[in-house]
């Protein structure tokens, strides 16, 4: 039958064992044949005895062995060269920099990774020049570019090999070799003098046969000195197929990883401002992998969920890397498709413009990002100043119809709320309104356009990398709160708010809802105390400008004159 094995055949059970036996013995025979004539030789064929000079020879000849036994020893090291052909690896451990423009990058041939990875041209909070890598995480997570293997993994750890280095001239392209003789790998990196961008190459074999891999960047990305720093990473990828950005915080691979697949314009890492994006350089679908390390930020601290990333998954990765800020002039010029990794929000038809213009401003006339804020703002509340002029004479009117309102609610103050009566009070109320051509929803449009701009404006001050470390004043930086111990722009938004408050007419004449209204302030001021600075300013300035534009309400527009004979409504009430 057959052999499910081999996939040959056994012999019969029947069949006798003579024909194995025979071949034995004629090994056997042929073997003995051999060492017959072997030893048998010099008996037939005597030879004559050596000459005198001869035997002076043969203690040189005898001493001339005593070398061999240390090249006998030494034979197993180049026996060993034919069991790993084409072994390379290096002797020690070496660190290499890769210097720019724009970057200063630290390379290690221990795993050919990534030690340090510096944006020359950007600060952090501790005024040090930025650091993409996490330093905390690596003896957690390892280094970025490190090998990720999809199924099988080979028998060498790569990570901790030595790699064969060589770098080009210009110091700009590295290529990292290892091979033991059944594992082979080779990192390359290129760089770009000046711009943000690096092309980077992988492969991977065992035995000849390729193996799938992914590179990773573990444990964190971006500026650690910010507050929460892994609140802000994520991972991210473009799909093509739907025009859609999507992010993935490090919660998403709590129980383990997540991974995507598709047609990707770009995937990797981000933070508020920078950007680790890997673009398939030939437009094939590659692989992204959501990863969470949680390691503490620092020495007696809990454990920290940090985001990770890691891309590729064919056996030979080609991909041109952006890794800086999210600067769209920048990202543009590597390529038009990574505009998307800033993402302007819901709100981006106002966000994106709003942006525009500030630097626009910023760039043409006054040269600083806060009095762009400030001229901005009031260009806004300009723009609007129509619609709130509508909604000043509406809450004129109804300030002024306040008696006859609070006549109505008198009269059915005893009625509940599901008493049918509540709809002819409200019915009442309705009918006065229209009489004089009130909409009691006046009041609150300048508040409810302020809503989107306020988001927009959020959106700008958390995303545009050119906002980050911009000063205005006593203001070190527009991106985030002020540094003092009393922070002077919220105390400033709040008592302007209050003078704003006062200021507006009321259209009420409940107490308690004017002390709840008089509260407004404060919650305002409690909800930005730990907001950007560039956001309380552009509060503060529409604060400053509506009361300029309320003293000139108040001046210029006379109370409306309101008829308070009852009307038909009232009378039909009471039959």
């Amino acid at each position: 039958m057959p052999d499910s094995n081999g996939g040959g055949s056994l012999p019969p059970a029947s069949q006798p064992k003579k024909k194995d036996m025979s071949m034995e013995t004629r090994l056997l025979i042929a073997f003995l044949l051999m060492g017959a004539v072997l030893f048998l030789t010099p008996y037939f064929f005597k030879q004559p005895p050596p000459a005198p000079a001869k035997k002076a020879d043969a203690p040189v000849t005898a001493k001339a062995p005593a070398p061999t036994p240390p090249a006998a020893a030494q034979a197993p090291v180049p026996a060993a060269a034919p069991a790993v052909p084409g072994a390379t690896a290096a002797d020690k451990e070496q660190t290499l920099t890769v210097d720019t423009q724009a970057y200063r990058v630290v390379f290690t041939n221990r795993g050919a990774v990534v030690k340090s990875w510096q944006l020359k041209n950007h600060k952090d909070n501790k005024g040090q020049t930025v650091d993409l890598v996490n330093g905390t995480s690596v003896s957690h997570n390892g280094y970025p570019f490190q090998i990720f293997f999809k199924d099988q993994k080979p028998t060498a750890n790569l990570d901790q090999a030595l790699y064969a280095v060589t770098q080009s001239p210009d110091g700009l392209s590295l290529a990292f070799d290892f091979s033991d003789g059944h594992t082979a790998a080779r990192k390359s990196f290129e760089f770009n003098k000046e711009r943000y961008v690096v092309k980077v190459a992988s492969t991977v074999s065992q035995n000849g046969a390729p193996l799938p891999h992914l590179l990773a960047w573990r444990g964190g990305f971006g500026d650690q000195t910010v507050a929460n720093p892994s609140t802000a990473e994520h991972t991210l990828f473009y799909n093509t197929s739907d025009n859609k950005l999507t992010t993935r915080e490090a919660k998403a691979a709590k129980d383990g990883p997540v991974t995507d697949q598709g047609s990707f314009s770009f995937a990797g890492l981000e933070d508020a401002y920078f950007a680790a994006v890997f673009l398939p350089e030939s437009g094939s679908p590659f692989e992204i992998r959501t990863l969470a390390d949680s390691f503490p930020p620092a020495a007696g601290e809990k454990d920290v969920p940090h985001v990770g990333v890691a891309v590729g998954g064919d056996t030979n990765n080609h991909f041109r890397l952006f890794a800086g800020p999210k600067d769209t002039d920048l990202m543009k010029k590597v390529d038009p498709k990574l505009e998307q990794v800033v993402d302007w929000g819901w709100f981006w038809f106002l966000a994106k413009p709003l942006f525009v213009a500030l630097n626009w401003v910023n760039d043409n006339w006054v040269k600083n990002f806060g009095w762009a804020i400030i001229l901005v703002t009031v260009a806004i509340n300009f723009l609007l100043l129509p619609l709130k002029i509508s909604s000043l004479r509406s809450m004129k009117k109804m300030q002024a119809l306040q008696p006859q309102i609070t006549a109505i609610n008198d009269r059915y103050k005893n009625v509940g709320m599901r008493d049918p009566k509540k709809a002819e009070q409200n019915q009442e109320v309705m009918d006065l309104y229209k009489k004089h051509g009130v909409n009691p929803a006046g009041g609150c449009i300048p508040m409810v356009l302020q809503i989107p701009f306020f988001i927009a404006f959020y959106k700008v001050l958390t995303v545009a990398i050119e906002l980050r470390g911009a000063s205005w004043l006593w203001v070190n930086d527009l991106s985030q709160p002020e540094h003092f111990f009393i922070r002077f722009l919220p105390v400033a938004m709040i008592g302007t708010q209050f003078v704003l408050q006062k200021m507006t007419p009321n259209t009420s004449m409940d107490p308690s809802q004017q002390k709840v209204m008089l509260l407004m302030p404060l919650m305002l001021g409690f909800m930005f105390y730990s907001q950007s600075s560039g956001l309380v300013l552009y509060w503060l300035t529409g604060n400053l400008v509506g009361i300029l534009q309320q003293m000139y309400f108040n001046r210029t527009t006379v109370a409306p004159v309101i008829e308070t004979r009852p009307s038909p409504v009232k009378k039909r009430s009471r039959n």
